[in-house]
């Protein structure tokens, strides 16, 4: 397993394939083996690199820090921007599904430059989540205000049993049956330590406070590049919202494209997932 040290947090990651580079973010509460379907199929086109995040996986779990910085996207984003840089590549293709979109999403913020293009999977913009967390919407995404919690007390819960936590976590947003997660026995090794529940859970502490002041300083700041907005046609985004007109603001070269399966199209249908990223990707430069 490959590890980089990014201004002194360490990143897991896998790297696969020859060509144009493209980066891919996992979500929660996975890790970067939700690729793996869809990694081995772009990495015959493609640098492919999968790595962890910080909180997650294999990667490091650093404290959380005043204001829960060490956890904000913009954190995040830092990392896998200097793990690019350091293998090489100084300009890449983005994909991120879920936090790892949102970790995206704030890269193409801050470093536009380096981003050739951007794929966001089954997300809206954060504050509007948070502005427009009705009961249907609250009901199912429940982990986002439990795991906001001071620490230790969502901590404390989920340790008594991380599997079933984070299995209806899986299970509880939109069309998805545990039989079709064939990367489960990866996921439930992370979930399962202790600090990888501390890192899951400070993200979404962070996700609420600090990120929400970064995404308020850049409200009007537009994304260029070509940007790909995925979504699960059966999930709770989608019945939610109008993902497409929710980002229609903030980025200005914009195609969107509904998925079979929920939330976790990607664990449902690697195949095509891949096929449609190829196809996007085909059509982009660096």
């Amino acid at each position: 397993m490959p590890v980089a040290s990014i201004d002194g947090t360490d990143i897991a990651y896998d790297v696969a394939g020859t060509g144009p580079p493209v980066l891919l973010l996992h979500g929660f509460p996975q890790t970067r083996a939700l690729w793996a379907e869809v990694a081995p199929r772009l990495a015959r086109h493609y640098t492919v690199v999968t790595p962890d995040l910080r909180g997650y996986g294999e990667s490091a779990k650093p404290p959380a820090g005043d204001n829960l910085v060490a956890y904000s996207f913009r954190a995040m984003a830092a990392d896998q921007l200097g793990l690019m840089t350091a293998l090489g590549f100084d300009r890449f293709h983005l994909v991120g599904h879920d936090r790892g979109g949102r970790t995206s999403y704030r890269m193409a913020l801050d470093a536009p430059d380096a981003v050739a293009s951007l794929t966001v999977m089954d997300i809206v913009p954060t504050d509007t989540l948070v502005a427009e967390f009705a009961y249907p919407v609250s009901k199912a995404y429940f982990h986002w205000s439990f795991l906001a919690q001071p620490a230790p007390f969502p901590e404390r819960m989920i340790e008594a049993d991380p599997d079933h936590f984070y299995e209806a976590c899986l299970l509880g947003w939109g069309g998805a049956r545990l039989s079709e997660f064939k990367q489960i026995d990866a996921y439930r090794k992370a979930w399962r330590d202790p600090a990888v529940i501390a890192g899951m859970t400070n993200d979404y502490r962070a996700a609420v406070t600090i990120d929400l002041e970064h995404d308020a300083a850049d409200r009007g700041k537009d994304v260029d590049r070509p940007v790909l907005v995925l979504f699960g046609a059966d999930g709770v985004m989608a019945k939610s919202f109008d993902i497409p007109a929710t980002w229609a603001d903030r980025f200005s070269n914009m195609t969107a494209k509904a998925m079979p399966g929920g939330h976790f199209f990607i664990d449902q249908h690697g195949s095509e997932t891949a096929e449609a990223l190829l196809a996007f990707l085909s059509e982009q430069t660096l």
